[in-house]
Parts: structure tokens; sequence; C-alpha cells
């Protein structure tokens, strides 16, 4: 324990070191900027943050890096990868953020290094138009002032849990170092268009309901369609509140991702993964997470409630799921119920605890009885600068009902994790 002390200790000053020397960043009108200052930010607004006058372009990134020391174990005799404590792979993301012209923004992002690939690979892009000044009309301009719309193959917008999770490399905006439980986030080629106005959010979208395009024939598929209202209020300097629902539909998909789309994978290394998985990365990383396999059919509610007054703050997930595979006749059900509550304090909130539960529920194709999967997670976080963050978590989740045999039988696992983040 003292040397794993030792070493966390060390990769704390190096993050501090690396944090002070961030460089001054490019103006860009219509986006929130990476770091602390973004907390609690979900869609852009209709401010006009930045003025025009010609093309910028921002070079930004994000680097995370975690101690991991977790013990596993289950009840079926299926051997588990033999897992200690040890540093995990580093990921990171390189972004770029363009502003083209008046009101108008392009995004990239690439995974530099993931859990997923060990080469480079694009995460995906998109263009933000909040003013269309290449039209000319005073009637576009005027309604261009509520209106933002969004194109590309992008991380759509289903739900405010994605806003809050972790992105590969760039979990600043976390408050915990493994996501959710059944952990929404999809990229798909698409179209969203937004309506703000006093407080009050509308958006709709529809996307080709793939993690991919692809111009391979593979019989009839449907686009996915999807919309989220809300409302949004700062009451007072003490107290805000937020609360969106947000629906998900495709009815025919070759293969939609919906809750498999996250390739920069779990930040739990193989736990309550076979013996042969280790040093596997491609093949096993989504540890910890649960799928409920609806990769054909796919109908999701989800009700995000945000509550902040003063540092005390509690975001809520009500999830309501249900599809089917291709090979299945019958829709099955799932629901996710998750809520965590934080205390920010210090110098301008530099400093949290808190807490997070969550459970999944769900119905699996073969089984006879649903499946239950409870996670308890307890973490502190520092804010060293706004762009460096040093987190301490407790995790311990249970696998409950599922069948003789399976490797999750009984299955838990529990321990720390200790992650330093920078984003810029």
């Amino acid at each position: 324990m003292k040397q794993q002390l030792n070493w966390l200790l060390v990769l704390l000053v190096v993050v501090f070191v690396t944090g002070t020397g961030l460089a001054q960043e490019t103006q860009i009108g219509y986006y929130n900027k990476p770091g602390k200052e973004s907390l609690n930010k979900f869609e852009t607004s209709k401010v006009d943050s930045a003025a025009f006058k010609d093309v910028k372009v921002r070079v930004g990134g994000a680097f995370a890096l975690q101690f991991q020391g977790i013990e596993h174990s289950n009840d079926s005799g299926v051997a588990l990868a033999d897992i200690g404590n040890e540093f995990n792979l580093a990921t990171a993301n390189l972004n770029f953020d363009v502003q083209l012209a008046e009101g108008v923004r392009m995004n990239l992002v690439t995974y530099l290094s993931s859990r997923h690939h060990e080469d480079t690979w694009v995460k995906g892009g998109y263009i933000q138009f909040d003013k269309l000044p290449f039209l000319n009309s005073e009637v576009l301009n005027k309604l261009m002032e509520d209106v933002t719309i969004k194109i590309g193959h992008m991380e759509i917008n289903y739900g405010d849990a994605h806003f809050r999770r972790t992105d590969n490399g760039n979990a600043i905006y976390n408050p915990f170092v493994g996501n959710l439980l059944m952990d929404a986030f999809a990229t798909e080629i698409g179209g969203e268009v937004y309506y703000q106005k006093n407080g009050f959010l509308a958006m709709v979208g529809a996307s080709n309901g793939e993690i991919k395009g692809d111009v391979t024939n593979h019989g009839s598929t449907d686009p996915s369609i999807y919309f989220k209202v809300g409302y949004d209020k700062q009451v007072n300097d003490a107290l805000r509140t937020r609360l969106t629902a947000s629906y998900y539909s495709t009815n025919k998909s070759a293969n939609n991702t919906l809750y498999a789309g996250d390739r920069g994978g779990s930040r739990y290394y193989y736990v309550m993964e076979p013996e042969e998985a280790a040093g596997d990365f491609s093949s096993y990383f989504r540890s910890g997470r649960f799928n409920p396999g609806f990769n054909y059919e796919v109908h999701a509610l989800m009700i995000n409630p945000f509550v902040k007054y003063n540092g005390l703050e509690f975001f809520g997930t009500a999830e309501f799921t249900s599809g089917r595979k291709a090979s299945e006749i019958d829709n099955r059900n799932a629901t996710q119920l998750a809520g965590e509550l934080l205390y920010r304090f210090g110098a301008n909130e530099n400093f949290y605890v808190g807490g997070r539960y969550a459970t999944v529920t769900s119905e699996m194709n073969g089984y006879e009885d649903d499946v239950t999967v409870n996670r308890v997670q307890a973490g502190a976080g520092w804010f060293l600068t706004n762009n460096v963050l040093a987190k301490l978590e407790y995790v311990n989740q249970q696998y409950k009902d599922y069948p003789a045999g399976s490797i999750y039988e009984g299955g838990e696992f529990k321990g720390f994790m200790f992650e330093a983040v920078i984003s810029f």
C-alpha cells in the first residue's frame, strides 16, 4: 500500500506541473470551453461569446490516466482475469474547433489513444450553425436568434447524462471515474435542430441509427428519430434547476449501438472478464458496463433532473428502454435508475465530495428471470487549476439473479481508482 501511495503522489505532482503550463486559447463563438468553467453546461447557449473577424482554429486536447486497485469475484467457478494494482493505459483526445464564419463552427475530435484501438482514429465531427450569414435573410437572421442547427457524424444528444460522462481522454466533467452502468452514448450520422428561449429547450434529431456509414446493402433499415424537451433556469444566485426528457427510437437497424457505442472503453479494466481476457484490450473494452443487447430495435426514454443550490448538487437519471436483437421476436425491457449527490466547496468550488448509486434491472435474451446490477461510487476531487483535475473513487458493483454457470453469477468487484485529468 505504501508503494501505491508513493506512485499516486508522484502522479499528482506531474499533473500539477503539466497543468500550470497550458496555453491561452483562441476565442470561439457559441462554444463551451473545456475545463472547470464549463461544468454543468449542457447544450451551447445562444449567447454570441466571440466576435467574428476571420477564420480561427483552436487546437485542444484531453488526457486521462488512472491507477486501479480493484478485486473481483464470482460464485460460478468461471475463472476471472488475474488483475492487480497498477496503472491503466492512458487515454488522450485531440480536438479541433474552427470558427468558419459568423455563427458557423466546426468540431472534430480524434482519439489518439483509447482502450479499443491501438491506433489513432476519428471519433466524429460536426458543423454547427447559430447564424446563417451566407443566406443574407432578415427573416432567417431573426429565426436563428433562438435556433441552432448541427449536422455531422457526431455524438447524438440523447439525454443529459452524456454531458457528464467520460469520453475517452476527456474526463473533466465526470465527477467520478466510471460512467453510468447502462451507458447511452452513440456517434451517428445525422442532424439536430434546437430551439432555446427564456430557459426553454426543444430539440429534434434524425440519424442513420448506425455507428458508421455503409453503402453495402444489408436489408431494410429505418432511421433513428430522437428529441429532447426541457427547462433550465438560474432562479437566483444560489439556485439553478434543470429538467429534461429525451426519447430515442429506431424500428429496424443493422447494428444499433446506443448502449455499446463507446469505443473509448470502460474505466474499470478487465473487471468480471474471463481469464483469457488479460492483455486483450480491443475485445474486452466494456468491462463493468451493462448492455441490454438492443441492436435491432430500440425505444428509449431518459429523464434527467438537475438541481444546484450553492455548493450542493444533484443529478439524476431515470431511463426506461425496450428493444431486441434481429433474431428475437418480442421486445425486452430494461430500466436504469441513478442519482448522484455532490458537495463542491473551497475557493471557487475547487474541491468536491460525493456519491452515486445506480441500478439496472433488465430482461435478458434466453434468461427466465430478470437480472439486476447495482453500483455504488463514492469519490472526491480537486481542481488544481481550471484545466487539471485529480479524482479518487471507491466503487462496489454487484450482480444479482444471474443463472448458474454465468460468469456474473454472484459477481462483484470493488476497490479504488485514482484518476488524473487534463483538458484544455
